[in-house]
């Protein structure tokens, strides 16, 4: 608790400051807004086929999962063009077997949580400086972590502290956000991108974007933890970074906007090498005795989104990591592909409802494959053994709003060889989100 409570502590004295200074008229750039949200997934999946299995491998026997997740997202413009993000999360619940046994998994909630317990941290605590670059404002609506009000079109935006990559890169209007659209973590973000972060899904580190009519550049500098799928990041960034970098070009098809994001990365890290198990291992390998100061990871991606009809649209995302090192921080996909359809519920005469199909596929580099074929496992899959095929998902839900700020989706998830292993499954997975937001 102690991280935590000093984390509190100083967003409260930097709020205490920045009132201070507004009750004394030097602030007048002064304004804060807050929002909240619940969301709770309760998954289950029914028994499924499975010769066998290993330290990683899914359950074959039924399983009934919940997660819950609570967020309380706080803002505060502190000077003119300065604002302070803090996130205070309530998390907790549990994956199938342990977060294990799918590399596509089927619930993006599950990622902020470490434990079955209920628990408290502070998900974000950051500050951002916009710095206006000429071309007029645009009014924007208060939303989490974005303050409402005027902002410059053109603009320069540093941020430093602690956040997710996923806040500010790879994101796509159909689908990004486990909490309203597709649940799958390959169709939240790009699984080839083992973007830094720890257990909860957040890092330290510095962010800048430059926007500008019709494109934008950002960039990263962020933490990795020390370990894999660790609690903790590693503060020697000499040795343990990740640096990414992103390009956003957007148009309008006549009336319907479309937009492609190309994204590179490049991680240093503690990293195993899948080579050098399997040429060490006298017996299954075990990648955590590989691991080596200066292991890199490097790779691309792309996601695209576009609008066909007023209530229909395309999306897909593309990427490629090198995969000769172990996965350290997002999910065992070294290759991934994705592409769906999401559809408004106007069509129908219900404005706040939505809907979504989309397919995934997803592979491993052949070091990788090797690796898990002779029994090695990773913290994501590792069957024991592996007759190798890309692991396939379709995932449909429908979002229903019953009440302004309510919604309930239910959403079925189909998976066709289970951790890359053609000897076992396909798996069914039935969900029903509920999500609550002021």
């Amino acid at each position: 608790m102690d991280t935590l409570q000093n984390r509190l502590i100083l967003a409260s004295l930097l709020l205490a400051c920045a009132g201070a200074l507004r009750a004394d008229g030097q602030a007048p750039g002064w304004a804060w807004d807050g929002h909240f949200q619940v969301t709770a997934v309760p998954q289950y999946h029914p028994a499924f086929r499975a010769p066998y299995s290993g330290a990683n491998s899914l359950d074959p026997s039924p399983e009934f999962d919940t997660s819950l997740t609570s967020t309380l997202f706080l803002g505060a413009r502190i000077l003119p063009g300065l604002e302070l993000y803090c996130d205070p999360e309530l998390v907790g619940g549990s994956g199938f077997s342990g977060t294990s046994g799918l590399a596509d998994f089927p619930n993006g909630e599950i990622f902020r949580v470490s434990q079955a317990y209920p628990q408290v941290n502070v998900a974000r605590l950051y500050l951002q400086w916009v710095l206006g670059l000429g071309g007029g404002v645009e009014d924007v609506a208060g939303a989490a972590n974005q303050l409402p009000g005027p902002r410059p079109r053109s603009r320069l935006t540093l941020a430093a502290g602690d956040f997710s990559l996923t806040d500010f890169f790879d994101d796509n209007a159909y689908s990004h956000d486990p909490r309203s659209q597709f649940l799958n973590w390959s169709l939240m973000d790009n699984g080839a991108w083992d973007y830094a972060a720890d257990t909860h899904g957040y890092t330290a580190g510095f962010y800048a974007e430059l926007t500008l009519p019709g494109w934008a550049l950002r960039a990263a500098e962020a933490e990795e933890p020390t370990t894999a799928n660790g609690a903790v990041l590693d503060n020697d960034v000499i040795h343990a970074r990740s640096e990414n970098l992103e390009a956003e070009g957007r148009w309008s098809l006549g009336a319907h906007p479309g937009a492609l994001r190309a994204l590179g990365f490049w991680n240093h890290a503690d990293m195993g090498s899948y080579t050098v198990s399997l040429a060490s291992a006298a017996s299954a390998p075990d990648i955590t005795q590989s691991r080596a100061r200066g292991n890199e990871k490097y790779g691309f991606g792309w996601s695209f989104e576009q609008e066909i009809l007023q209530d229909l649209a395309c999306f897909s995302r593309a990427g490629w990591n090198n995969g000769r090192t172990e996965t350290w921080a997002f999910t065992e996909i070294d290759q991934s592909a994705s592409a769906g359809l999401a559809l408004s519920g106007g069509a129908w005469k219900r404005d706040q409802d939505h809907a979504g199909l989309a397919y995934v596929i997803s592979g491993l580099s052949d070091a990788h494959l090797e690796y898990l074929a002779a029994g090695g496992h990773g913290f994501i899959v590792g069957d024991g053994a592996l007759r190798y095929a890309p692991e396939q998902v379709l995932e449909a839900y429908y979002s229903w709003c019953p009440v302004q700020g309510l919604t309930l989706s239910p959403d079925y998830q189909y998976f066709q060889n289970p951790a890359y292993n053609q000897a076992r499954g396909p798996v069914h997975v039935l969900s029903v989100r509920a999500h609550f937001e002021l």
